[in-house]
């Protein structure tokens, strides 16, 4: 913390749960820090002409009646710098992890307003998630706003997981801000970012459940600040935000403390006003002030499917697309659990690479399709055309496209590779396990195959006949090398059949003269 300067001194009148009413200050501001004996302090979140009503951030010492609380002259901010990378950190930015203090470089303010309009530029650069699904039709852009929408259970997390283990080599600063998890959860997380060596380029702000609500209220806000000290140097940050929906009910148990009155599903009237003026922070920042981003993948869980709740609702509206992920999808097996019909960026594809937008433009409608042919063909009892059996064909080909195992993110040049392959029908040549073997290995292959291939594509990021040219030719060499090894793989397993054949016949044969002799 900064050295502070006291300007007043008041005096604790009541206490509610994590709120504190104080009397005695003649001046406040919303956000001030209030400091209650050693260590315990907390934040102005409203005010009359009589008392101010303080939101405890960390307790210390007990506070009891009467007890002195000491204004200081600024408002509340937290330390951030590049010292930070690397570490877990609480929502007053001290350190949870064990490792020593941090030494910050600066301290940002914990609700600064956003940038305005003609600070920002438009979105046309890709974050690459390295998840096929989203890269190839449901692309992020940098300084985008996407939201996760979905049950309990169905892999929403996986997402933000995913899109910071692919910005290894990308030199994004990712946060992974954890609101209201348990401690297990969280420490799976955390594990996985040690597994994947990934803490060399994120920041995790934690507020787990037995934080207290002030902490959880304000762990996104912080966040948001540390990544706008990155931004501001013109770097691009990654913000993954788990969940919302606990941050919303945390908001609603304050504001119920504070005396404001319910609205629909018993939350105050400025729930709203609370996710946007956080929202907004995200941006694209133009030349002039440094080409920096920072954008927002935030998470909200949803009953039972119901995406018009409340909360839900809100969000979407002020967000710029939503990630649908459906239950019943997941309990068949595809995952990850996507629900194409309701998920939409309205960024669009201005911000896709120029050959993945050609490749990918006609999958969606194509596997909308296919869901729907597929629940047909089950109700009819007849037998289905040949144009029926090659497309519900292709149909399966692409959801086998579309599946992707959590934790093993996708390149986008192995994406191009795998589209391009689906596009001309080389995939149809192969079986299915055949195919989920290709999506592994067909990127080191065409890197034996032609060193100058990755860093092309990454350089032109369109197709031309030169590329196309390369594609065909790997393509084409993985398939025929498919191809040549299965004649083997089965000239063994009849050689199998033939051995187990003859263990079975010479084990009958010794059987027999031994039953003989045990019958007489």
């Amino acid at each position: 913390m900064a050295e502070l300067r006291y300007t007043e001194i008041g005096y604790v009148k009541s206490i509610r749960g994590c709120i504190i009413v104080v009397g005695g200050f003649k001046n406040c501001i919303n956000g001030q820090l209030i400091e209650f004996g050693f260590g315990t302090n907390g934040i102005i979140i409203g005010f009359n002409e009589h008392e101010a009503q303080v939101l405890v951030l960390k307790l210390v010492t007990e506070i009891k009646t009467g007890d002195d609380a000491r204004a200081s002259l600024e408002p509340f901010n937290v330390p951030a710098g590049k010292n930070f990378i690397g570490r877990i950190v609480n929502s007053l930015g001290e350190p949870m992890d064990g490792l020593g203090p941090i030494k910050e470089d600066a301290f940002y303010p914990i609700f600064p307003p956003a940038p305005a309009i003609l600070e920002r530029q438009p979105l046309h650069k890709t974050l690459e998630t390295g998840v096929k699904v989203l890269d190839s039709m449901i692309p992020v852009g940098l300084g985008q706003r996407q939201l996760i929408l979905g049950n309990k259970m169905t892999g929403k997390t996986t997402f933000i997981t995913d899109t910071i283990l692919n910005q290894r080599h990308t030199g994004l600063v990712c946060i992974y801000c954890a609101i209201g998890k348990a401690r297990s959860q969280l420490a799976r997380v955390v594990q996985l970012f040690q597994d994947h060596d990934a803490f060399k380029y994120t920041i995790i702000v934690a507020a787990p459940s037995s934080s207290p609500p002030g902490q959880q209220y304000l762990a996104p806000y912080v966040a948001c600040s540390l990544g706008e000290y990155f931004r501001d140097l013109g770097q691009h940050v990654f913000v993954g935000f788990d969940d919302f929906t606990k941050h919303a009910w945390c908001y609603r148990e304050i504001s119920l403390l504070l005396g404001r009155a319910p609205g629909r599903d018993s939350y105050p009237g400025d729930i709203f006003y609370l996710h946007s003026k956080m929202i907004e922070r995200a941006c694209y920042l133009s030349k002039e002030k440094g080409s920096g981003s920072m954008t927002f993948l935030p998470i909200v869980e949803i009953l039972e499917g119901d995406l018009t709740a409340f909360v839900p609702s809100n969000l979407v509206s002020m967000t710029d697309g939503q990630i649908m992920l459906d239950a019943a999808l997941f309990g068949e097996g595809q995952k990850p659990a996507l629900d194409l019909g309701l998920s939409v960026s309205r960024v669009g594809t201005k911000v896709q690479w120029n050959i993945v937008k050609s490749l990918s433009g006609p999958l969606r409608l194509e596997y909308l399709q296919f869901r729907e042919l597929q629940r047909l063909s089950k109700l009819r009892s007849g037998g289905q055309t040949e144009d029926v059996i090659q497309r519900l064909k292709n149909g399966e080909i692409l959801t086998q496209l579309l599946k992707q195992d959590k934790n093993k993110p996708v390149p986008m040049e192995a994406l191009v590779l795998i589209l391009y392959a689906f596009q001309k029908k080389y995939l149809h040549k192969l079986s299915m396990p055949e195919i989920v073997i290709l999506q592994d290995e067909i990127l080191e292959f065409a890197q034996k195959r032609n060193a100058e291939f990755s860093k092309v594509l990454r350089e032109r990021r369109k197709m031309d006949e030169e590329i196309e040219k390369w594609l065909v030719e790997i393509l084409t060499a993985y398939v025929a090398e498919v191809e040549s090894k299965r004649p083997k793989e089965e000239a063994k397993e009849e050689n199998l059949l033939k051995n187990i054949g003859r263990d079975v016949l010479d084990e009958a044969t010794t059987k027999k003269p031994q039953e003989a002799k045990a019958a007489k």
